[in-house]
């Protein structure tokens, strides 16, 4: 019989064994939770964009098929299959060419709509304009059935950049447990999307009996990569290796060299891709920027003898020529290798969304405001102002005056068949300038709000994160030495001082010491937990580790820390080097959004409303001088006047207007082609850098194109006056 007392102690260590039972219960049994809401993870993650186009795509099927079906060549099929499966979609091939039609068919629709609406309005249809919006239908195909691969493009770009962390996650979590299954699973739940929705999927395909084990469904999605990224495949193999291994110094060296591999082989791929691009990034700023920008100097008199209007120049510089820079720069950026990626704000920020909007204070009330909105007010505020003068000539189209000497501010002609041109004038020129800066300062504002706040909280993880490479150590080293961790935090944080990761241990360990908290709930409680004021994922995950493995002892713990001290330490090296190797690159392209573009761009506008000028002034003083008094080369100066009508030539306001929106596209286009080779696809480092960029770029281009143009047109003034009236006399 067992008597009371050894009763009490069977059952006191029961519950211990019980509980103990529990916990490693729970770490065994199936990651239905981590899958479960598979379907719904991948809605999320994807993009509002992409889901859209899904439905499009769905739509354009059932429409189109009833009278049509694309036909598509079977390599075609193959890579489109390759890249819906990989990027998540649920469309197929056929669906995707079947929105490509539909778009052709739109434009050739669009464009007799445009030729009707403009015969209706000036009795002659439009046919140029018809033409170009049909053209753009026709090469808006291949783009559009392409999607996919363009998508797919970018979720590998954007997985690429976190396989680094990933095999980090693994090789961390099977140092201390040689478990497969569950060091996937803690990856996924720390990498974040794409890659945690890949990781999730290779579990749901276990879920769903599409395969038997974890390891063949890691091997069928390890060989989407093999292609893309081998190092990644490479570094997945020895981790699995390591699970056949019987000693443990030789489990832990297979493992240590998996995120080797990893890391030399980003290192090489970056040194190649660096070599690589220097060429294409120079044939990328001469051919789509610098020549199209120099071509527009002659595109004033075009009009002259190839009926050639604005608003086609800007269908051609604002619609198309941005789209192919963009397709050109991004087919560079699909070549950049994997990269340590950044800390994802939004997924660690709890009011993400309130920090990227304005916030101003009703009657006592916070109130937010959207930056879009600002943005709106701003540009519909600068485009009212700088079309004064259209507005002052629709109430009174008579009206214009003298600024000085011979150059009027409005300067609108008529034209022989009756009605207006213009306007010419230097004032409304200058008033143009006031819709460009408008945009850029608008967009400027936006972007600005998006990411000011954002951005310093990034920058304040960033420089803990740095220190806390170090701070970990000295933590795992106290711990090593038999200080209870609970402990450990305090003493490492009196040495750290008012450093940022003095002030995240010190807020750990008052958490600890002043609330009672558990070491856990000290770090990740939701309200006063030391992770809510450090929104970092290396840290989340640090501190993770660090309660995982107390679990198993403190000795594991300290060496947990110590050895992930190291690995940090190496990837930062790493990531550094990386960086050295595109600054030539990154730092080329920065000068030709800061300086060669807009500096550029405002002397073309200067010597193409110059070359306007000219034409007005000479036919201002023929029309003085009477027919045949005047020649220039044997050749009747009004006969060159007929050859260049000033009636038909672009007027300067909308010049300025089609090189000015090209200016800030162009801006917009390379500053995210130079965020993405420089940082992979860091959304928040894009939108700090355009706010800058389109606040100085299109301030310098105004400035430069408002001087230009007020000193061509004296001398274009000096050129129609002075000389025909020595030629004349």
């Amino acid at each position: 019989m067992v008597d009371e007392g050894e009763k009490k102690i069977l059952e006191k260590y029961g519950e211990k064994l019980a509980k103990r039972i529990g916990e490693e219960t729970e770490e065994k049994k199936p990651s239905g939770i981590f899958t479960r809401e598979y379907e719904i993870f991948r809605k999320e993650t994807l993009l509002i964009t992409t889901s859209f186009y899904e439905k499009a795509c769905k739509w354009a099927e059932n429409l189109l098929l009833k009278f049509f079906k694309p036909k598509l060549k079977e390599e075609d099929v193959k890579k489109l299959e390759e890249a819906i499966k990989t990027a998540h979609l649920e469309i197929t091939p056929i669906s995707a060419a079947c929105l490509g039609y539909v778009v052709l068919f739109f434009s050739i629709f669009l464009g007799i709509i445009i030729s009707l609406f403009s015969f209706a309005l000036t009795g002659s249809p439009s046919i140029l304009s018809s033409i170009l919006v049909i053209i753009l239908g026709i090469f808006a195909i291949k783009p559009i059935t392409n999607y996919p691969i363009t998508v797919a493009t970018k979720w590998r770009i954007e997985a690429s950049n976190q396989m680094v962390p990933c095999i980090l996650y693994v090789v961390m979590y099977m140092r201390h447990t040689s478990n497969l299954e569950h060091a996937i699973k803690f990856a996924g739940e720390h990498v974040g999307p794409p890659l945690a929705l890949d990781l999730r999927k290779v579990f749901w395909d276990v879920e769903v009996k599409k395969y038997s084990t974890i390891r063949e469904s890691l091997e069928n999605y390890l060989n989407n990569w093999k292609k893309w990224n081998f190092e990644f495949v490479e570094a997945f193999h020895l981790i699995e290796a390591s699970l056949h291994e019987a000693d443990e110094k030789k489990r832990i060296a297979t493992l240590e060299k998996a995120l080797e591999i990893m890391l030399e082989g980003t290192y090489e791929k970056m040194l190649k891709f660096a070599h690589e691009t220097k060429n294409p990034i120079t044939m990328l700023h001469m051919f789509g920027v610098i020549l199209p920008i120099l071509g527009l100097i002659i595109l004033p008199l075009l009009g002259s003898f190839m009926n050639v209007k604005w608003y086609h120049i800007g269908m051609l510089y604002n619609i198309a020529l941005p789209i192919a820079v963009y397709y050109f720069g991004h087919t560079i950026l699909v070549k950049r290798p994997t990269g340590y990626s950044q800390t994802k704000i939004e997924e660690k920020v709890k009011n993400y969304k309130e920090l990227r909007m304005l916030t101003v204070y009703s009657g006592g009330t916070k109130k937010y405001v959207k930056p879009e909105t600002i943005a709106l007010l701003l540009i519909l505020v600068f485009t009212l102002f700088g079309t004064i003068p259209l507005i002052i000539h629709v109430i009174y189209p008579d009206a214009d005056f003298t600024l000085f000497e011979n150059i009027k501010f409005l300067g609108y002609v008529k034209k022989k068949e009756g009605g207006y041109a213009g306007p010419f004038g230097l004032g409304a020129t200058l008033f143009s300038f006031v819709i460009t800066i408008g945009i850029a300062i608008g967009l400027g504002i936006a972007y600005k709000i998006k990411s000011k706040r954002l951005i310093r909280i990034r920058d304040r993880t960033k420089k803990l994160e740095k220190e806390f490479i170090s701070a970990i150590f000295q933590l795992g080293s106290r711990i090593e030495r038999g200080l209870p961790a609970e402990l450990a935090f305090g003493r490492v944080a009196q040495d750290l001082g008012e450093t940022p990761s003095g002030k995240f241990f010190s807020i750990v360990a008052a958490n600890i010491k002043n609330l009672g908290m558990s070491l856990e709930d000290a770090i990740f409680n939701s309200k006063v937990g030391a992770i809510t004021k450090f929104p970092s994922s290396v840290i989340e995950t640090s501190m993770k580790i660090l309660i995982g493995s107390a679990k198993k002892g403190p000795k594991i713990a300290a060496k947990s820390l110590m050895v992930l001290s190291d690995y940090l330490h190496r990837i930062e090296k790493v990531n550094e080097r990386l960086k050295d190797l595109l600054a030539e690159i990154v730092s080329s392209m920065r000068a030709q959004i800061n300086f060669l573009t807009p500096f550029i761009a405002g002397i073309v506008v200067g010597v193409g409303t110059m070359m306007v000028a000219i034409m007005g002034s000479l036919t201002a003083q023929i029309s003085q001088l009477g027919e045949g008094t005047v020649e220039i080369g044997g050749f009747a100066a009004e006969d060159i006047v007929e050859m260049f009508p000033l009636e038909k030539m672009i007027p300067p306001f909308y010049f300025q207007l089609v090189v000015g929106f090209y200016v800030i596209e162009v801006i917009i286009v390379l500053t995210i082609l130079a965020n993405g080779i420089e940082n992979g696809m860091d959304k928040l480092t894009g939108e700090y850098n355009l706010a800058k960029n389109l606040f100085k770029s299109p301030l310098m281009y105004v400035l430069i194109g408002i001087i230009t143009t007020f000193i061509f047109n004296i001398i274009a003034l000096k050129i129609g006056g002075v000389n025909l009236g020595g030629m004349g006399g």
